[in-house]
């Protein structure tokens, strides 16, 4: 995987700039020390990991490479991870790449000319592809070959080039999204579901021995049941706790400690961050618990539309905190709840009008 050269000069009116990249390298180079290196380090996701086991397996007894993988699921599941230990456990070296770097088939075509024989080729968000390029790709995943194009109009001639065997392993967080003549090239398709909080438990106690944090289990289990289901996220709250505990206190990740410093990272007990409580505060205070439309809400918590759906709708909507109407966002009655507030009564809607929870 390549980093940005941290060491590369940059002018002293960037300063603030090469702090924040070197942070965002110093995240970026945790994360990857984190990752789980086999199958048998990863936590979680049993079916797929025991799936794809006897896949890798099947494929080394017969000193054959390994069929094509999706992997489709959440941002942060483990797509990524496993994309890595797919090519480790084939002893095979892996090529990483994303969807929307991929925009003319040509730059498809360069990629797949470059590859050795049982490489492994990681397309991150692989619904993103342009459409020239994933045609060249069927071919491609079905009979190691690619027409390149040479000329143009009549004059054009199609030359046939022939690609050492190799494995696709493609990412996606919209499997809906990719055309069935794509999905149906992969040998193997594993969803990745989102995690209990016993299995992000263990993650963190995993990556507290890596980093050397001293965790007590229920320390453990503060930060678990905030996460989101999500191992990213666990990973990330769980070096914001290190941080608070190495400077508030002792260094032990005790409930307390983690409770405090979840608090100053303004995530809630349900794994609600600032933007979360933002959408849910104007759902209910601006506009009476909805429907409102999705570009009214973005506009009332000063974020982008994309942002809001994107980022804030799914877990919210995974929480029943809001649902998705016809007539746009409204809230649940959990949703006023978890703030502490009061849904309006019977007597606030119109007459003839039916109010949110008449039914």
């Amino acid at each position: 995987m390549n980093w940005d050269d941290e060491s590369a000069p940059v002018t002293t009116g960037d300063g603030d700039r090469l702090v924040e990249a070197a942070a965002d390298g110093e995240d970026r180079a945790v994360e990857a020390a984190l990752r789980p290196k086999d199958l048998g380090e990863f936590v979680g996701q049993e079916r797929v990991r025991e799936q794809l086991d006897l896949v890798l397996k099947a494929a080394r007894a017969r000193g054959a490479t390994a069929d094509h993988v999706l992997l489709s699921g959440a941002p942060g599941l483990g797509k990524t991870t496993l994309s890595m230990i797919i090519a480790a456990e084939m002893g095979a070296p892996i090529r990483i790449t994303s969807g929307p770097a991929i925009q003319h088939a040509g730059d498809l075509a360069a990629i797949l000319s470059s590859l050795t024989e049982g490489e492994v080729l990681f397309l991150d968000e692989i619904h993103r592809m342009s459409r020239p390029a994933e045609e060249m790709l069927y071919m491609a995943m079905e009979d190691f070959r690619v027409d390149v194009i040479v000329g143009k109009g009549p004059g054009a001639t199609a030359i046939p080039l022939e690609l050492p065997p190799f494995t696709l392993v493609g990412a996606t967080t919209r499997a809906g999204l990719l055309p069935p003549p794509l999905r149906d090239r992969f040998g193997f398709t594993g969803h990745m579901e989102f995690y209990a909080p016993l299995e992000l438990q263990r993650v963190i106690h995993r990556s507290a021995r890596l980093l050397g944090v001293e965790m007590e289990e229920a320390g453990a289990a503060e930060i678990a049941g905030r996460s989101r289901g999500t191992p990213r996220i666990a990973n990330r709250l769980l070096r914001r706790v290190r941080d608070y505990a190495q400077v508030k206190a002792d260094g032990v990740v005790t409930q307390e400690i983690a409770a405090q410093a979840l608090q100053v990272y303004e995530v809630d007990a349900r794994g609600l961050d600032r933007l979360d409580r933002a959408v849910l505060g104007a759902l209910l205070k601006l506009f009476g618990g909805g429907p409102v439309g999705l570009s009214t809400l973005a506009v009332a918590v000063g974020e982008e539309r994309e942002t809001v759906e994107e980022v804030a709708e799914p877990f919210l909507v995974r929480e029943g905190l809001l649902a998705r109407t016809p007539r746009g966002r409204v809230a649940t009655p959990a949703a006023w709840a978890h703030l502490g507030l009061t849904p309006p009564g019977q007597g606030s809607t119109g007459p003839g009008q039916q109010g949110l929870f008449d039914r």
